[in-house]
C-alpha cells in the first residue's frame, strides 16, 4: 500500500522508480521466488521458526505486494485530481494527511477486494510448498503435506488425498466468494443496481 500510495501521489520520477521496482518483482515468478527463499533460509532462524511457516509467510508477503501496489497507485491517480482533494489542498491540509485521511479511505474498497482475492493464491502456494516438501515441516500439519502423505496410499486409502484436497478447494472458493461479495458490497457503482 505505501509503495502504490507514494508512486501515485508524487508521480514523476518517484512513480517511475517505484513502478520499475514493482515491475522487476512482478516479472519474477512468484512460486519460484518462494521456493528459492524457503530453501535458502531453511537452516536459519527464520526458516526454523514455527517449523518453516514463518519463512513461507515472509516469502509469500514479499511476492504478493506488487498487485496491491499497482492497484493503490491507480486509485490514488484517479482520486488525486478530484474536488475534495483540491478543497483539502486549498485549506492547507498536508500531503500526508490528504493521502492517509482522504485518498486511501475513498479508494480502500478495491484494495480490500484485491487482498481478499489474493488469499487463495497464498493458500495454494503454501499447500504447493508443503506438498513438495519445502514448506511447513512436521510436526506442523498443512493441507499440502497431508495430500503428499496421502498420495503414498492413494490406491488403498484415497480419502487421505481427497479430504485435504477438498478442504483446499473449499477454502479457495470461500475466499473467492468473500472477495466477490466484498466487491459487490463496497463498489459504489453497484449500489443502485442491488
Amino acid at each position: 500500500v505505501p509503495v502504490g500510495a507514494l508512486a501515485g501521489w508524487f508521480g514523476g520520477r518517484v512513480d517511475n522508480i517505484l513502478m520499475r521496482i514493482t515491475d522487476v518483482v512482478y516479472a519474477f515468478p512468484d512460486l519460484l521466488f518462494i521456493i528459492l527463499l524457503s530453501v535458502a533460509f531453511r537452516e536459519t532462524f527464520l526458516g526454523r521458526a514455527l517449523d518453516g511457516l514463518l519463512i513461507v509467510f515472509v516469502a509469500i508477503g514479499l511476492t504478493s505486494w506488487v498487485t496491491v501496489a499497482r492497484l493503490v497507485r491507480g486509485q490514488i491517480l484517479a482520486l488525486k485530481e478530484t474536488e475534495f482533494v483540491e478543497a483539502a489542498r486549498a485549506i492547507g491540509v498536508s500531503d500526508r494527511k490528504i493521502v492517509t485521511k482522504h485518498l486511501l479511505p475513498n479508494g480502500i474498497s478495491p484494495i480490500i477486494v484485491a487482498v481478499t482475492l489474493g488469499i487463495p493464491g497464498a493458500i495454494l502456494a503454501e499447500a504447493t510448498l508443503a506438498f513438495i516438501g519445502i514448506g511447513v515441516q512436521p510436526p506442523r500439519a498443512s493441507w499440502g503435506s497431508l495430500v503428499a502423505e496421502g498420495y503414498k496410499y492413494i490406491r488403498s486409502e484415497p480419502h487421505l488425498v481427497v479430504f485435504p484436497a477438498i478442504a483446499i478447494a473449499v477454502a479457495l472458493v470461500s475466499f473467492t466468494f468473500l472477495g466477490d461479495g466484498l466487491r459487490d458490497a463496497l463498489d459504489p457503482k453497484l449500489k443502485g443496481k442491488q
